[in-house]
């Protein structure tokens, strides 16, 4: 398992990987868009959000840090991003049993923004906020679908 520091940004997350990429040296730099990925033709996301980084890591000497944006028509469910809340704890392992017992766990007292389940871009994903106030995502497949992504994209 790996614990991840995952930051979310109000749609300049690809100015802030550039500057951390630089500034920390990065040994490699993968990034989505949210455009990068077949659209739901019943909800299409608005032209302004397809540019916007769904997803994205900057492996460092050590360690690791993951970042996106927050698309406004998101905010419903994510509520407004300010500091302070746009950083999460991000957990994601192979093992999907495990990854849900975590979620179980945390999300008592807590606040689930998105159940674990199967998405596009992971086979077991899942959000919250535990009862402290601090967030937390759960991903399965996180390498394994910006690899995918980039791949598709070459």
């Amino acid at each position: 398992m790996a614990a991840i520091v995952y930051l979310n940004f109000d749609g300049n997350a690809q100015q802030v990987i550039e500057f951390y990429s630089e500034a920390l040296s990065a040994i490699e730099v993968k990034k989505a868009k949210f455009g990068d990925i077949p659209q739901d033709p019943n909800y299409p996301l608005p032209e302004n959000e397809l540019n916007m980084i769904m997803e994205s890591s900057i492996a460092l000497a050590g360690g690791k840090i993951m970042m996106s944006d927050i698309l406004p028509s998101m905010k419903a469910a994510t509520g407004e991003l300010v500091k302070g809340n746009n950083v999460l704890i991000s957990l994601v392992m192979d093992d999907k049993q495990k990854l849900e017992q975590y979620f179980s766990h945390l999300s008592v007292g807590g606040h689930v923004i998105m159940p674990v389940s199967n998405t596009p871009w992971s086979s077991c994903f899942g959000m919250l906020v535990d009862k402290f106030g601090v967030n937390w995502k759960f991903n399965s497949d996180a390498d394994r679908f910006l690899d995918h992504v980039i791949s598709n994209k070459q």
